[in-house]
C-alpha cells in the first residue's frame, strides 16, 4: 500500500483521543516517549527541529491530539521498516511491540462514535447566494459591460463578499471559524438594499407576486404586505414560524410612513439576522446530551450538503410534519434531491474544492474556451457518476467523459462523436458546449486522472504525483525541505533523461521518504505532456518549448514501482493497481472527503467509527455515489448531535 512520509511518523505516534485521561498520558510516557527520545530526538526535540516538530513542547492530553486520521498508515510504515530514514538508527521489532499496542489500544478498540459538540456557523457566500436567490427568485447581479470572450462574474452577492478561506476541513463551507466583520456586514447590507429594490420593481413583479400574492393595478396593499410577511419568515428562519412572531412583524408595518418601504425594511431585518446567517442557531437540545437533531435541522444539513442551498418546500414540508426523521422517508428525499438539478453542486462545489479543479482557471488568460471546456469535463463527469449512481472507483477508470469541440483534439478518433457546430460570422473565437461521448477508440484516456484539464494543471511528475497522493489516496505529505534546490541539468557532455537526472536530485534520504510515494505516481504519467496531450498518439505534435526527451518514445520511461512491492510499466497498469490492492485508501479518502463537507467540519477522532462502517460497507457491497450518500445522511455524524453542557 502506498503510505505517508515516514517524517511524520513521530508526530503520529503521539496523535490521541480528544477525550484523553491522565492514565493515558501515563501509557503514552511509559510506552511512547523512550522510543520518541531513542529514535526521533535527534531531528524533532534536539539541536534540530525539522519538519516544524519539537517533541519537548509536547507534555499534555490536547498537545498529544494531532493528525490522528494518518496513524493506520504510520503503523504501515513502521512495520514495512520505512520509519526512521535509512541513515538513522534503526529500531529493531522487539520495540516496536508496545508503540502498536499503545496504538491499538487508544485509537481503534477505545475510540467511542461521537456526533460532535454541536456548533452553529456562517453561510458560505456560495450558500448565501443560493438562500437569497431561493427566496428572491432571482440573483442579483453587477451592472458591466461585457467584453468579448472574457469570463466575468455576474452576481453582485459574489463579486462583494469576500472568498471564504478553507477552514480546518479544508473545505469553503466549513466557516465556523470566520468572523463577522463590519465589512461583511456591510457588504450584506448593501446587497439586500439593491436586491430588494429590484424586486419592489416592475422587473421582478413575477418574482414578487410568487409571494406577495398578485399587487393590484393600484399598488402594492397591506394583503401584499401580510401575505410576504408570512411567506418570507418561514424562507429566512428555514422552519416553522409560530404566528404571534410574524404578527408582531406585521403590527410594526402599520407604524412607517410608506407601506413597502416598512415592508423592505423588515424583510431585510429577518435577512441580516442571525437566525438567517447563522445554519442551525434555533435547533435546540438537552446540554451534555447525545440527542438527534430536530427534522429542521436535518433538512437543513442535507440541502447545504446536496445543494448549498436552503431546503425546499417539500423538505420543509417533511420537517413540520416530523417525518423527515423516518429512515423510509429520508431516502426518498436523499434520491428526490439528488435527481434535481440543483444536486450538480456536489460537482461544481465539492468535487470542484476536493480535486482542487480552480487550477484549470490558470489556463484562461490563454484561451478561455479552452480552459472552460478543461474544467467541465471533470465537473460533468463528477455529476454524471452521481447522477447516474455510479460505483465509486469508475473516478478512477470509465469509458464515459464529457468533450467540446476545444478539447476533441485530445480525442483524435472519438471526437467524430460531437454534435457539429457552427461558428458564427465574425466570431474569432467561440465557446462549445461539452457532450457525453463514449472513449472506444483512446486507450490511454478513462477517468479522472488522464482528463487533459488535470493533466495540465499539474505539469510534470512531482505535481502530478503529490496530486494523486493527496487528493487521490488522501496521503498527507510535509512541506519539501526549505533547501531542496531544483533538479540539477545536463553538463557538458551528459545526455541524461528528466528522470534520470531527477534520481540524482532526490538522492538525500529525507527527500527520498516522500518521494519513493510520489515519483512512481507521476513518472507513470509521463506519456502525457505539459498540455495533458498523449505523447504517443500518431500524429502527435510536440507543444512550444518541450525538450525532445519530453516526446521522444524512447526517452519516455512509465515504468515504476510501488513503496508496496509492487510494479507496472505504464499507468494503465498502475490504473489496474489502484482499482484493486489501493482500493481501501481511495474509496476511505472519498467517504472521509465527501463526509467533512457534509459536516461543513474538520473530521476528528470520534467521527473514525462511521468513515470504518461506511468504507466497510462500500468495499463490500461496491458502492455507488447515491450509496454513499445515503449512508453519509443516516450516519451517527450527520443526523445526531450533542449540546455543549456547562462548563465543570
Amino acid at each position: 500500500m502506498i503510505r505517508v512520509p515516514s517524517i511524520l511518523i513521530c508526530i503520529l505516534l503521539l496523535s490521541f483521543s480528544v477525550n484523553a485521561e491522565k492514565s493515558d498520558i501515563a501509557d503514552f510516557e511509559s510506552q511512547v516517549r523512550p522510543f520518541i527520545n531513542k529514535y526521533c530526538h535527534d531531528c524533532h526535540g534536539g539541536k534540530k527541529v525539522k519538519g516544524k516538530v519539537d517533541f519537548t513542547k509536547i507534555t499534555t492530553a490536547q498537545e498529544l491530539d494531532a493528525s490522528f486520521e494518518l496513524w493506520e498508515s504510520v503503523v504501515d510504515l513502521l512495520m514495512e521498516g520505512e520509519m526512521p530514514p535509512d541513515a538513522a538508527k534503526q529500531p529493531p521489532a522487539g520495540e516496536l511491540t508496545p508503540i502498536l499496542s499503545w496504538y491499538k489500544h487508544n485509537f481503534v478498540d477505545s475510540v467511542e462514535p461521537h456526533p460532535g459538540v454541536y456548533q452553529v456557523r456562517r453561510l458560505s457566500a456560495h450558500e448565501y447566494r443560493n438562500t437569497i436567490g431561493s427566496i428572491l427568485g432571482f440573483d442579483p447581479e453587477v451592472s458591466v459591460m461585457e467584453a468579448e470572450q472574457t469570463d466575468i462574474e455576474w452576481s453582485l452577492i459574489m463579486k462583494l463578499l469576500p472568498t471564504d478561506p478553507p477552514g480546518k476541513s479544508g473545505f469553503k463551507n466549513d466557516t465556523s471559524g470566520n468572523p463577522l466583520t463590519s465589512i461583511v456586514w456591510d457588504q450584506y447590507s448593501f446587497i439586500l438594499d439593491t436586491a430588494l429594490n429590484e424586486w419592489f420593481s416592475p422587473k421582478r413583479k413575477t418574482e414578487l407576486e410568487r409571494l406577495a400574492g398578485p399587487v393590484p393595478e393600484t399598488g402594492f396593499s397591506f394583503n401584499n404586505a401580510k401575505r410576504l410577511i408570512h411567506n418570507v419568515a418561514p424562507l429566512a428562519f428555514r422552519r416553522s414560524t409560530p404566528k404571534e412572531e410574524t404578527d408582531a412583524i406585521i403590527e410594526k408595518l402599520e407604524k412607517g410612513t410608506s407601506l413597502v418601504n416598512s415592508t423592505k425594511f423588515q424583510i431585510k431585518a429577518m435577512l441580516m439576522s442571525p437566525t438567517f446567517l447563522y445554519r442551525g442557531i434555533l435547533n435546540e437540545g438537552e446540554p451534555g446530551k447525545v440527542v438527534p437533531v430536530d427534522d429542521f435541522e436535518l433538512a437543513e444539513r442535507l440541502s447545504y450538503f446536496l445543494w448549498g442551498d436552503m431546503p425546499d418546500e417539500e423538505l420543509m414540508r417533511h420537517a413540520a410534519e416530523g417525518t423527515l426523521s423516518s429512515e423510509d422517508v429520508l431516502a426518498n428525499q436523499v434520491h428526490r434531491a439528488l435527481d434535481s438539478k440543483k444536486s450538480r453542486n456536489l460537482a461544481t462545489d465539492f468535487a470542484v474544492q476536493w480535486l482542487a479543479l480552480d487550477e484549470i482557471d490558470q489556463f484562461k488568460k490563454q484561451q478561455l474556451p479552452l480552459a472552460k471546456s478543461l474544467k467541465e469535463e471533470p465537473i460533468e463527469f463528477f455529476d454524471y457518476l452521481i447522477r447516474e449512481d455510479r460505483p465509486l472507483l469508475e473516478l478512477i477508470d470509465s469509458r464515459v467523459t464529457f468533450i467540446s469541440q476545444h478539447t476533441g483534439k485530445f480525442y483524435p478518433v472519438d471526437r467524430k462523436q460531437l454534435t457539429p457546430v457552427k461558428r458564427a460570422k465574425g466570431i474569432e473565437l467561440f465557446t462549445a458546449p461539452v457532450e457525453r461521448i463514449e472513449i472506444k477508440e483512446a486507450p490511454a484516456r478513462g477517468g479522472l486522472l488522464t482528463m487533459p484539464g488535470v493533466l495540465a494543471m499539474n505539469k510534470g511528475p512531482v505535481l502530478r504525483g503529490t496530486w494523486m497522493l493527496e487528493r487521490i489516496l488522501g496521503e498527507h505529505l510535509p512541506d519539501p525541505p526549505a533547501d531542496v534546490g531544483q533538479v540539477p541539468q545536463n553538463k557538458r557532455g551528459q545526455n541524461l533523461s528528466f528522470r534520470e537526472r531527477f534520481e540524482m536530485h532526490r538522492a538525500n534520504d529525507t527527500c527520498a521518504v516522500c518521494h519513493n510515494k510520489i515519483d512512481p505516481l507521476g513518472f507513470a504519467l509521463q506519456a502525457y505532456d505539459k498540455t495533458g496531450t498523449y505523447v504517443l498518439t500518431k500524429g502527435y505534435k510536440p507543444p512550444k518549448g518541450a525538450k525532445p526527451e519530453e516526446y521522444d518514445p524512447a526517452r519516455i520511461d512509465t515504468t515504476g514501482q510501488l513503496p508496496s512491492g509492487e510494479t507496472f510499466k505504464d499507468f494503465n497498469e498502475l490504473k489496474r493497481i489502484l482499482k484493486t490492492t489501493e482500493k481501501e485508501p481511495i474509496v476511505r479518502n472519498i467517504v472521509k472527503q465527501m463526509l467533512s463537507y457534509a459536516l461543513a467540519r474538520k473530521l476528528e477522532i470520534y467521527d473514525q467509527p462511521a468513515v470504518e462502517s461506511i468504507t466497510k460497507e462500500m468495499i463490500e457491497n461496491d458502492g455507488t455515489y447515491r450509496e454513499l450518500i445515503l449512508a453519509i445522511a443516516k450516519s451517527l455524524p450527520f443526523r445526531y448531535t450533542e449540546f455543549k453542557g456547562p462548563k465543570s
